[in-house]
């Protein structure tokens, strides 16, 4: 498949499950908005009952007080009734009044009653007088009037003493606390909340003259308020304010079945573009293994053909053979031999380190004498290509264990590295240095070839992955040899790194524990 086709579909598969993610934010957002919403107006509705019912409350209880004061059975307390234009003492079953020395007596009501002017009969005892109505039904209608005047007083008189008498009481009178949170809870649970809440009562200048003892700071966020006694006078009015802790969990409740699903969506997104790393990591490999197995072939097929070619010279009968021609032809022979067993060798050897259970045959050794001998082995190799090799030896403790063979095939990869990379225009040179840090010895092979770009430097250790030379095509190899060298270094307890400036040359630090002695 194409890498286009393949990032056609990835685009779309991604962009659905973004859109379904979205989506189901959305859903779980506008349920929570329509749940707080519900919870608002329950809160609202809750709040302003349990102020109606303080506010009748007293109104009950000074109506009560009023009447056990006011209605004694002794006639003393009895109210005075005018009838007919009589005064009198009021009877309990007639209603006549009585006159003392001439002069009208009024009670407290009937003084309210003057002011007021009230209606004189009430509305449903209203009706057309008529020459057949007898006269027990005019005293009827009489007593009822008068009674209803005497009750209607009686009301006035209770206002008139919740008006001038109830205001001036401080709000810690006039509230019965315990009472309020019980309505409040009743309240609450009538419009379906239950939920635990804290509240406290203040004044309207911000005087706080409550709190519930299990009070907490916890959820003021979302806090509610109303106002208690509102037809009181502005200083007068009280506010009850209340809140809810647990009103995030409340408002989430709602959306909890919607959870799992953006959960479920969210691992199958982050399956997803799991799934599409590793198929464009699959086919870059498959796409380096290719050019591997083209590398392969090109390095295979010219000793083959070097190989080839010598024997059909020494077979062929028609050439005039020499003992120079001899010897030529069989150390070209030779020497395309051990190439091409070098070759299959890294490719097999690469099978092998893919395992990480190798026995490797280490022992202790000291690095200087290790590095001693690669550079006296590699000098050849480096004057052949007009380059030469230093050393600056400063590490104090330079006893290692690791495995002779394998490590001297590390450091000769590196140094064959800056051989193949060397540039045409500068004299080769490369140099050997170690130093200790702490119980570890460093060691570095720098040279000055053409050098790393930073996006090929971090990926210069990964199986054949090969650095573009640019204009530089003679550079062979499979892109095996710093993956062998990094896999090799790992598995004696060591680590690599590499630094480099492109067109200056190029670093490779090699980090490895000591021996104590």
């Amino acid at each position: 498949m194409k890498r286009s086709t393949i990032w056609i579909v990835s685009v779309i598969i991604g962009v659905s499950f973004l859109g379904l993610l979205l989506l189901q934010m959305r859903y779980i957002e506008q349920m929570v908005k329509m749940r707080k919403e519900q919870f608002d107006e329950s809160v609202v509705r809750s709040l302003n009952q349990a102020s109606r019912n303080l506010e009748q409350n007293e109104t009950f209880r000074y109506l009560e007080n009023f009447t056990r004061d006011n209605l004694s059975p002794s006639s003393d307390s009895l109210p005075k009734l005018y009838m007919g234009g009589a005064v009198g003492t009021a009877d309990a079953s007639n209603g006549v009044g009585a006159a003392h020395g001439g002069e009208k007596i009024y009670s407290d009501f009937e003084l309210h009653t003057i002011v007021k002017h009230p209606s004189t009969m009430p509305k449903v005892l209203r009706i057309e007088r008529n020459n057949s109505i007898d006269e027990a039904t005019r005293s009827f209608q009489e007593y009822v009037k008068n009674a209803y005047v005497y009750h209607k007083g009686l009301l006035d008189e209770v206002i008139y003493t919740i008006l001038y008498k109830a205001s001036e009481k401080p709000l810690e009178e006039r509230i019965n606390f315990k009472l309020l949170d019980q309505d409040i809870r009743n309240a609450l649970e009538n419009n379906g909340i239950s939920i635990p809440y804290h509240f406290t009562v203040a004044t309207n200048d911000g005087r706080e003259v409550y709190r519930c003892p299990d009070y907490e700071e916890k959820g003021k966020d979302y806090s509610y308020s109303q106002v208690l006694f509102r037809n009181d006078p502005a200083g007068k009015i009280g506010i009850v304010r209340i809140h809810f802790p647990d009103m995030n969990s409340y408002l989430l409740e709602t959306a909890r079945m919607m959870i799992p699903a953006l959960a479920f969506t969210i691992i199958l997104f982050v399956t997803f573009v799991f799934t599409i790393y590793v198929i464009f990591r699959q086919k870059k490999v498959t796409e380096m293994k290719n050019d591997f197995i083209n590398n392969m072939t090109h390095e295979f097929k010219t000793p083959i053909s070097s190989i080839s070619l010598a024997a059909q010279m020494l077979s062929d009968q028609s050439i005039k053979k020499s003992e120079a021609m001899y010897e030529n032809l069989s150390r070209v022979i030779n020497d395309e031999t051990k190439r091409l067993r070098f070759q299959v060798e890294k490719v097999l050897q690469m099978s092998l380190y893919d395992r990480d259970n190798i026995a490797f045959k280490q022992k202790e050794l000291d690095a200087h004498q290790l590095l001693a001998g690669v550079i006296k082995t590699f000098t050849l190799k480096v004057s052949q290509n007009g380059g030469s090799i230093s050393s600056d030896f400063k590490a104090e403790q330079a006893e290692i264990y690791v495995d002779e063979m394998h490590f001297t095939n590390v450091i000769f990869n590196l140094m064959d590295n800056a051989v193949k990379y060397k540039r045409d225009d500068v004299e080769l040179h490369l140099t050997l240095r170690t130093w200790n840090t702490g119980d570890k010895i460093n060691i570095s092979i720098e040279d000055n070839g053409i050098g790393i770009q930073k996006d090929d430097l971090k990926r210069i250790f990964d199986k054949f992955y090969r650095v573009h030379t640019g204009n530089k095509h003679d550079v062979k190899g499979f892109g095996l040899g710093l993956a062998y060298v990094k896999k090799i270094v790992g598995l004696q307890n060591g680590v690599i790194h590499a630094e480099s400036e492109y067109g200056h040359g190029t670093k490779f630090i090699i980090t490895l524990p000591t021996i104590k002695k």
